[in-house]
């Protein structure tokens, strides 16, 4: 089941990234914070409905295991806004840079994975797994070098090209240490069994999907309403918004759903691994529908991203080594 669930992963984030892209390439103008109220929302009513027609439970007991587990909401409110700032920044990022090099740099976030991994979890990384871990940061690095020195001819075009590269680099950073962080924090409270009444086995993970999704509602709803509470009354929540981008909101709603059953099934550090698998297909897809063009210093980058998967799930190499 869990290499199942990270395949379907790297498919769908594949798809999330070219879509993405595709919606923001010409700096759309329409609210990120509805966007990701509407990936919440959608989350919210595929848990409800996996609840009530796949585990056969009434919408009582949704309500029963969140009085329950009221101390789990409080700390899930981390992750939440963890991950609503990730939505909002995956929105930027990808209005400035190629879903192909985003595909590639926002792949640090394994790095801060396996750093928060380690502080949080306590978990051991292996020599295996930290040469892999150095592998992925030289491939990003190398990746990220695609467009080095390229110039247009005009030099105002060119500065402003700059800017808005950097723009979308930062916003990748950013998504990055908030993901590693907020997968690495949910796996802790998923795994945890802070409350002895709560009888957990007794609930799906579709309940623990409501509780976050109510969380993030209620996070995003107040920054929407303390931010673009002015253009939300006079436009509405979802104005300027078309069919691709409302593709795109269910798009990363199902990304979501199948995060949360990879935690469930594997850890976080193996998820982010995954989606790396997820960089091949993008930069090939990219190339063939935004006509990106890769040079062989990104071809390298890949080399190096496809090195450390290999080294970090190949079993014995550790003896192997000595």
């Amino acid at each position: 089941m869990g290499l199942k669930v990270l395949v379907l992963l790297a498919v769908q984030n594949c798809s999330k990234n070219l879509l993405m892209r595709y919606v923001m390439k010409s700096k759309p103008n329409f609210l990120t914070s509805a966007a990701v109220i509407g990936v919440e929302l959608l989350k919210l009513v595929f848990s409800t409905a996996y609840i009530l027609f796949v585990d056969r439970k009434p919408l009582s007991s949704i309500v029963t295991f969140l009085r329950e587990d009221h101390r789990n909401s409080v700390l899930l409110a981390v992750p939440a806004a963890a991950y609503s700032l990730q939505m909002s920044l995956e929105y930027i990022a990808l209005a400035n840079i190629d879903a192909a090099v985003f595909s590639v740099l926002v792949q640090s976030k394994l790095l801060a994975t396996a750093t928060f991994a380690v502080v949080l979890l306590r978990k051991k990384i292996k020599k295996v797994q930290l040469i892999s871990l150095i592998l992925l940061t030289a491939g990003v690095m190398l990746c990220n070098l695609k467009d080095f020195g390229k110039s247009s001819g005009n030099a105002e075009e060119d500065e402003a090209a700059r800017k808005d590269q950097m723009k979308g680099v930062m916003a990748t950073l950013g998504i990055a240490l908030s993901s590693g962080f907020a997968s690495v924090y949910t796996e802790k409270v998923i795994k945890a069994r802070r409350d002895p009444n709560v009888a957990r086995k007794n609930y799906s993970l579709a309940y623990m999907q409501v509780q976050l999704a109510v969380v993030s509602l209620i996070i995003i709803g107040a920054w929407a309403i303390f931010k673009d509470f002015e253009t939300i009354v006079t436009n509405g929540l979802f104005h300027n918004f078309n069919g691709p981008a409302f593709l795109s909101i269910l798009n990363s709603a199902i990304g979501g759903l199948i995060v949360a059953a990879v935690l469930k099934f594997a850890d976080a550090v193996l998820k982010g691994y995954a989606t790396a698998i997820s960089v091949i297909l993008t930069g090939v897809l990219s190339m063939i529908l935004f006509n990106t063009e890769l040079s062989v210093i990104y071809y390298l980058g890949i080399v190096n991203v496809v090195c450390a998967v290999l080294l970090y799930n190949g079993k014995n190499l550790e003896q192997n080594m000595c």
